[in-house]
């Protein structure tokens, strides 16, 4: 095992490497850079990106007039060379795309992320601020997930066919039909003062007044906070574990062992937990990282913008649309790392589950 989990180990730094890479050439090819948002600041145009970027409507002769400001940036129209100049020094433009990757990789093997265009702040310490927001949300959903699909999932496969797995199904299919997202528009109209109730605040994990609070009134603001986010997030989550869970639990149900524990006098329970519970779970373990990540880097964004939770997946969302490179690329690598450690614990995991499997012995 220890020789596989140092394979591994090793496969993450040209995975992590190439990921970084594609994503690199990707942003650096898209319109609208820190450069051309700094100079729509400086030129005050408040237009979309598209009409900032898209060139203006200037006759043939002003268009050659403007020519040598505008050969790079269209919307340096009219701006000092020398301004824009700075602006690519500041920014780290005045270098050449190899270079720049070549930095960036060499201060990422550190953690250094370096410092935002436009916040004023190192990444580091925004991604430390924001990532136990998104963290929580991702462990919550994923613990209660787990709690309610794992038990469901049981239960239908022992009553399969029956009233209970008929009715169980119907609501599946209706929760996994309805979108996280539309689901938190439903419940703030319901019960977050849009059109009914007001029982639940809107913005951030904790009050303003949070730490003047005792611990149980910490613990009791913060569930308060964090309700209708999880239950959102939830909804469209267990329905495809929960179905995982009967379909593996099936599976393992008909087979010959289980017919002769039966046979040896073994009581069901005895015969579920005991036998088929090991064997039938593999799959479900092995959905785990995938829920996790995708809840936590998925599917919790939109959630985090619907209800301003300042995490990972709204600061990101942010950094995107203002072209704050070093925010996007940060988030990425974290992204990226925690994927890939997730992985390799859910291989480890696999062996301690069940120790006829072992994949050092792989070639």
């Amino acid at each position: 095992m220890l020789a596989y989990i140092i394979r591994r180990v090793l496969l993450i730094v040209p995975t992590l490497f190439a990921i970084m890479v594609v994503n690199f050439i990707i942003v650096q090819a898209a319109p609208g850079g820190p450069v051309e948002q700094t100079i729509a600041l400086l030129k005050g145009n408040s237009g979309s990106a598209t009409e900032r970027f898209s060139g203006s409507q200037d006759d043939p002769g002003t268009r050659q007039q403007n020519a040598a400001s505008d050969s790079r940036y269209r919307g340096a129209r009219g701006l000092d060379p020398a301004l824009i100049k700075e602006l690519e020094r500041q920014y780290g433009f005045d270098k050449p795309p190899l270079e720049r990757f070549a930095l960036m990789m060499r201060n990422y093997l550190t953690f250094d992320f370096g410092k935002s265009f436009f916040r004023d702040r190192s990444v580091t310490d925004l991604i430390i601020e924001k990532l136990p927001v998104s963290i929580s949300l991702g462990l919550w959903t994923t613990f209660l997930t787990y709690l309610i699909s794992i038990p469901l999932g049981i239960r239908k496969a022992v009553k399969d066919g029956s009233t209970f797995d008929l009715w169980t199904s119907s609501v599946l299919i209706v929760g996994y039909a309805i979108p996280s997202f539309l689901f938190a528009i439903l419940l703030i109209v319901l019960f977050a003062g849009g059109s009914y109730w007001n029982f639940f605040p809107l913005r951030n994990l904790t009050s303003d007044n949070w730490a003047t609070l005792s611990w149980t009134g910490r613990s009791l603001d913060y569930l308060w906070h964090i309700t209708l986010p999880v239950i959102a997030l939830v909804i469209g989550s267990f329905a495809t574990l929960t179905m995982l869970t009967k379909n593996s639990f099936i599976e393992e149900i008909n087979k010959q062992y289980v017919v002769t524990a039966r046979a040896k006098g073994l009581s069901d329970g005895r015969v579920l937990y005991g036998h088929v519970f090991r064997n039938a779970m593999l799959l479900v373990i092995a959905g785990f990282p995938a829920a996790f990540i995708g809840i936590l880097f998925t599917g919790s964004l939109l959630i985090e913008v619907i209800f301003t939770l300042d995490g990972m997946g709204y600061l990101g969302f942010q950094a995107a649309i203002g072209r704050d490179y070093p925010i996007m690329f940060g988030s990425l690598y974290i992204y990226t790392l925690i994927g890939l450690v997730l992985t390799l614990v859910t291989d480890i995991t696999y062996m301690l589950v069940d120790p006829r499997i072992d994949f050092g012995k792989r070639t």
